[in-house]
């Protein structure tokens, strides 16, 4: 069985329920995980707030401070439930090529992360990081999905 879950997660509610049902899974088959993030690089031209307002450096410190607050949020999580948790942190565009390649170079057979279910043109617009990680990996991807 899975021995050695990664973990993706961006931040957001849904992320951070997946990661907690994948602790739990990892509990109950013995299994170890490994909590990943990536961050957007850093762009002159955006719509993100924070990088209008910072220098390269400030938002890659923030960056990091970010990625280190979901860690911590995991890594409690697994400590309670006996799960042994590493984590491991990029700054890149290309997320769901961070994730499986992540996912290979640390030997892990299971990727679990969350699909935010976006439908129609606002899937079109904004992409699925979950659909092109199942597209291309060959590592077995589980999908958590909530209603809530």
């Amino acid at each position: 069985m899975y021995k050695h879950f990664l973990l993706p997660t961006d931040g957001s509610a849904l992320s951070r329920h997946a990661v907690e049902s994948g602790i739990r899974l990892a509990s109950a088959l013995g299994a170890r995980v490994t909590v990943f993030h990536a961050a957007p690089e850093f762009h002159t031209f955006t719509v993100q707030p924070e990088m209008l307002e910072e220098t390269r450096s400030e938002y890659l410190q923030h960056a990091e401070t970010r990625a280190g607050l979901h860690f911590a949020d995991a890594r409690a999580l697994a400590a309670a439930a006996g799960v042994p948790l590493d984590t491991a942190y990029v700054v890149s565009d290309n997320v769901y090529v961070e994730i499986i390649a992540a996912a290979q170079k640390l030997g892990c057979d299971l990727i679990l992360m969350a699909s935010h279910g976006r439908r129609g043109v606002q899937a079109l617009l904004l992409g699925s990081e979950t659909h092109k990680v199942l597209t291309h990996s060959s590592i077995p991807v589980l999908v958590y999905r909530s209603d809530s």
